[in-house]
């Protein structure tokens, strides 16, 4: 008798094609064809042909009747799986079918990973080289691997399948997924950011998109291993954060904005009291005293909202040393400045831009989007005395992440804001392969932020790797 509330299993009422399910097994060709040459992501584990697919679902079908879900979502999953094994067994016994044992242990890891995770998406949740997951339908699987796009070899059974494991993913976080609710950002319990969209606004069915974060804890060491920046530009960074310089990473989409975030935040002193504001908690700051925020949506019946603005006004109140923000995009804006400008010495965030110029065009876009009655000047004026660096950072077309630019922020003068390059990324050539040669640069000694690192004590050896 299994545990998870099972009554007496009865096969009477069940027609099984014999004939299919023991179909041999297609003979392994001879040469297996290099997956990584075209393109296809193969999943690990064994494969499991068409008709074990549709025994499989004849199996969960007949479970679905016979299990408590609320008794068996208590169990730890090594259990629920071993219980699922014998209920296969039992299965097959009565069924008169052949199944090896092997292929029974891996009927009960899908019908596991169908009711307690999500499903064919568990091989690739196991990958922690894989950055990023997009479902596009019930056979069109993508991954990100080291920077590059490629197809895999997995596939849901049915649009109903799919929608299944969103309606799992929404429910986790109180939220619905529906025709009435087409669109939801949520996420996942290793803290992986996801996002559905389903009909009528997807008119290919529903789409699900992750995006995976790293459990290994990247340092700029770890980022110069990499070539994602240069050992000077490393240390210039790891001095301006400890000065407590207002720090801005601008990018675009998985450019890795947040990892650059991270790294700052190891300069962070173990005493100072740090609150970070993120729609998803996505940082991962070492540092004993860091109190997380996160934004919340408004549920079902409407209510209950609570945003990044109002996550920001409470900060205040909450007597931070610095506050970092996981992305600056709509009204919040003209707050986070008004923090940096009020004391709030050492704060960061990061928000989409292609170049770090373009960052101070869309800061002030930001604030006057807000529907602050301001002159232009005088936002710019308010930029400029609220953020001393902007780091950008972006995705190559090889897939290697680099910082491109940091860029000193000095005054506003005549309405314009004085702006220079201290380090900045030179491309020079691709090899046969694809990948980009190029030159980190240094450009300028003079840093408006002078005074910030002199108060710090690390004015001589800034000085020593702007030479």
């Amino acid at each position: 008798m299994l545990k998870f509330g099972r009554k007496n299993f009865e096969t009477n009422n069940i027609k099984v094609d014999k004939s299919v399910l023991e179909e041999p097994s297609p003979e392994p060709k001879a040469q297996k064809k290099n997956s990584l040459s075209e393109g296809i992501y193969e999943s690990k584990g064994s494969k499991l042909s068409s008709s074990l697919v549709e025994f499989r679902d004849r199996a969960f079908e007949k479970l679905v009747t016979q299990i408590d879900f609320q008794t068996a979502s208590q169990i730890p999953i090594e259990d629920l799986k071993n219980q699922i094994e014998t209920f296969i067994g039992q299965f097959i016994e009565e069924t008169n079918i052949k199944v090896s044992y092997k292929e029974q242990q891996q009927i009960a890891i899908d019908i596991t990973d169908i009711m307690t995770g999500l499903g064919p998406l568990e091989p690739l949740l196991a990958d922690s080289s894989i950055t990023d997951i997009m479902v596009n339908g019930t056979d069109a699987i993508y991954i990100e691997q080291k920077g590059k796009l490629r197809k895999t070899d997995i596939k849901f059974h049915s649009k109903q399948q799919v929608m299944q494991v969103a309606q799992k993913i929404a429910n986790e976080v109180g939220r619905r997924i529906d025709e009435s609710s087409p669109m939801v950002d949520a996420r996942l319990r290793d803290g992986s950011r996801v996002n559905i969209i389903t009909n009528p606004v997807a008119l290919e069915g529903t789409i699900i998109s992750i995006r995976r974060f790293s459990s290994e804890d990247i340092t700029f060491k770890t980022m110069i291993k990499n070539d994602n920046l240069s050992e000077n530009m490393a240390r210039f960074l790891e001095i301006s954060a400890s000065s407590r310089l207002n720090i801005l990473v601008s990018g675009g989409t998985g450019a890795g904005k947040t990892t650059i975030l991270n790294a700052l935040s190891h300069c962070i002193h173990p005493q100072e009291r740090i609150i970070t504001i993120e729609d998803a908690a996505e940082l991962r700051l070492t540092q004993p005293h860091v109190v997380r925020l996160e934004s919340r949506p408004q549920s079902i019946e409407g209510r209950g909202k609570i945003t990044i603005r109002d996550l920001l006004h409470n900060a205040l109140r909450m007597r931070p040393d610095r506050i970092v923000i996981g992305e600056c995009r709509g009204d919040e804006t003209f707050d986070m400045l008004q923090a940096m400008n009020t004391g709030h010495d050492g704060s960061m965030s990061t928000l989409h831009a292609n170049s770090a110029e373009e960052a101070l065009n869309r800061l002030q876009n930001m604030v006057l989007m807000a529907g602050y009655d301001l002159p232009v000047p005088v936002i710019r004026n308010y930029i400029a005395g609220a953020i001393d660096l902007i780091i950008q950072v972006a995705r190559m077309h090889d897939g290697t992440r680099r910082i491109t630019q940091i860029m000193d922020v000095g005054d506003c003068k005549d309405g314009i804001i004085e702006c220079k390059n201290i380090f900045a990324f030179k491309f020079e050539s691709l090899t046969s392969q694809g990948d980009i040669i190029g030159e980190y640069q240094f450009l300028n000694s003079h840093l408006s932020s002078f005074e910030k690192i002199h108060y710090a004590g690390l004015q001589d050896e800034l000085s020593n790797i702007l030479k």
